[in-house]
């Protein structure tokens, strides 16, 4: 018998690094990949930030291309407060997150809550809510999920590369 999900697509693999001009840059000269749509998370972009649960305000850069079916976002902290500053400091560069597709965002929410699985970081950017939530223990890895509206679109990047 085959179980059913909650967990149906594989949406995003993120990588934090130090410089992202300099990672940029190197994806796309050294190995093709990109090009690049450049965004800035901070408070004037997201709204309702959330981290370990409480509202509190963070600041990143991000880069987005996509490897076929499957975006590749590269993330720079530009604080000391956020999960990817912590990771930063930790590990260094490396593969943060996997942002997976679910059939029902509030499904995942409510057995997260049930396994007692933490919302770590989150907020709505242009009306988009992302959420990560601490699946380490479970998964290995921390896990993103996406509320998004019907019809939504991605605004103008601030940048590109190349």
């Amino acid at each position: 018998m085959t179980k059913e999900g909650l967990f149906n697509d594989v949406l995003q693999v993120a990588v934090v690094v130090k410089d992202l001009e300099v990672s940029m840059k190197k994806y796309w000269n050294e190995w093709g990949i990109g090009p690049w749509s450049i965004y800035t998370f901070d408070p004037n972009t997201v709204k309702d930030m959330i981290l370990r649960g409480k509202r509190e305000d963070y600041i990143m850069r991000l880069a987005l291309a996509q490897i076929g079916n499957v975006q590749w976002e590269l993330i720079q902290p530009l604080d000391e407060k956020s999960i990817y500053a912590e990771f930063l400091k930790v590990h260094g560069e490396g593969l943060h997150h996997v942002a997976l597709g679910t059939r029902s965002y509030s499904e995942t929410m409510e057995l997260a809550k049930e396994k007692g699985i933490n919302l770590i970081q989150g907020g709505t950017w242009f009306g988009f809510t992302y959420t990560y939530l601490d699946t380490r223990d479970d998964l290995a890895t921390i896990v993103e999920i996406y509320n998004q509206p019907e019809g939504w679109q991605f605004p103008t990047p601030e940048a590109t590369y190349p």
